[in-house]
């Protein structure tokens, strides 16, 4: 999954307005941010068959540490647990937290029985393979990404004009990106791992355009207020 991850941590904006949604992006994208650093690493490892699944090609042979449910609540407690040490805020911590374990949650009805439940030979893995239909796979993304949209459109407010368009742009991207990371393979694993970083771009440009948003929950923003440069 990729639009839906992204969906999901604008949605939670209404439980955390405290949250930067740099912050929340940052949690809910965490296991995808850090597969592609093990991946040039060496320490996990993919392959590239095209044609395996309608949406994907990759073959996740090996990748216990960013994507086992083991380690995807290990790496929730410890990214909530920074978070609250740098921001005191529980119920923002909790957030953080869950978002991170969320990631698995939602791969598990894409992937193919992939999924490690902890690192080792002994795991089982699990998927239900909706990868395999180019229609589910639209759905799914297209309906989680704009039911997170429509939340935090709801529960934020643009301060200015980068809040609102620098806000659409955002989500015109990721679904550009999305569209067309469903086209052709990858030319090898080295290429997708490095393309693959490129996701980290948009944990600042989440907190650059939030910045420039209020939450509605906290705060009410007045038509004389002065504008955020």
């Amino acid at each position: 999954m990729f639009l839906g991850h992204y969906g999901v941590a604008l949605a939670v904006k209404r439980a955390a307005p405290g949250a930067s949604a740099g912050a929340l992006t940052f949690a809910a994208q965490f296991l995808d941010e850090l597969w592609p650093i093990l991946l040039l690493l060496g320490v996990e490892q993919v392959r590239i068959v095209p044609g395996l699944m309608a949406t994907s090609p990759l073959d996740f042979t090996y990748y216990p540490i960013s994507h086992s449910l083991l380690m995807a609540i290990i790496w929730g407690i410890l990214i909530g647990g920074a978070y609250y040490l740098i921001r005191r805020e529980g119920p923002g911590a909790w957030v953080i937290g869950a978002l991170v374990v969320s990631h698995w949650l939602l791969d598990l009805p894409m992937h193919r029985p992939d999924l490690p439940l902890w690192p080792g030979a002994s795991s089982p893995k699990v998927g239900w393979g909706l990868w395999n239909s180019v229609v589910a796979t639209y759905v799914i993304e297209f309906a989680i990404f704009a039911i997170g949209t429509a939340i935090y459109l709801r529960a934020t407010r643009a301060l200015d004009r980068i809040g609102s368009w620098g806000f659409w742009i955002y989500v015109s991207v990721l679904a550009i990106v999305f569209v067309a990371s469903n086209g052709s393979a990858p030319p090898s694993e080295r290429a997708l791992a490095w393309s693959a970083l490129a996701i980290w771009i948009f944990v600042p440009w989440a907190w650059w355009v939030d910045k420039h948003r209020i939450p509605l929950k906290t705060a009410y923003v007045t038509p004389d207020r002065p504008r955020s440069s």
